[in-house]
């Protein structure tokens, strides 16, 4: 490197910047392969540079200059996650929160009433409480279990909320994005709301709760 610069100023380029490379399109231009990128990462399987170029046929220095330079994302805890929130994140944020206005706007009185956040439904308690059995592992199979069960649930101590409408709210964790768990919801009638990456609005736990809980076991 050293040796290549004291040639560059022995022939007169004293410019200390890159100069432009042939054939390299600029990454800002092509927002449907950033998009791509940003699919892969927030499928929630813990994605790896080697992956993101998999699946999308990017060179390595491609795929890493799009996480961190337009994506804007470092990695936590074997997950990326964003430093800001990008211009895409914010526009995918807005269009989800639309989403979720018109579908208040329909029925604003039972709107609330007919979502299922944590096993329970608004100001009426826990529908089902299920407990993970040492050795067991909660996957796909395991959830489509456990909507089985809400179900029957439902049927026990919310008579008639099935034939209304029943509206799911969950975060982006693997065990409800994986195609089976999703398959198995709109099997039962169940509605999906979209949840936009990141919200601290739609999963506060997540962001305030579960934080503060786990600062008297740090250093353990």
């Amino acid at each position: 490197m050293v040796v290549r610069w004291k040639r560059n100023f022995q022939s007169g380029h004293m410019s200390l910047t890159d100069e432009p490379r042939a054939g390299r399109s600029s990454i800002k231009d092509d927002l449907v392969m950033v998009k791509k990128v940003e699919a892969v990462i927030l499928d929630g399987r813990r994605p790896t540079v080697e992956r993101v170029m998999a699946e999308t046929g990017l060179s390595y220095g491609t795929a890493w200059r799009i996480i961190q330079e337009e994506l804007h994302m470092n990695k936590v805890s074997a997950r990326w996650v964003p430093r800001l929130l990008t211009p895409l994140q914010k526009q995918t944020r807005h269009d989800f929160s639309q989403h979720n206005m018109t579908l208040l706007e329909q029925n604003e009185d039972n709107f609330f009433l007919l979502i299922l956040s944590l096993w329970m439904s608004a100001g009426r308690g826990v529908i089902l409480t299920d407990y993970l059995q040492k050795g067991k592992t909660l996957n796909s199979d395991y959830y489509c279990n456990l909507l089985d069960k809400l179900r029957d649930a439902l049927k026990q101590k919310r008579h008639g909320m099935i034939s209304k409408g029943v509206r799911f709210l969950a975060d982006n964790a693997p065990v409800h994005t994986d195609q089976a768990s999703v398959a198995t919801t709109h099997c039962l009638g169940y509605e999906l709301l979209q949840h936009p990456p990141y919200s601290s609005d739609l999963v506060p736990s997540d962001f305030f709760l579960f934080p503060e809980m786990k600062k008297p076991f740090r250093g353990w």
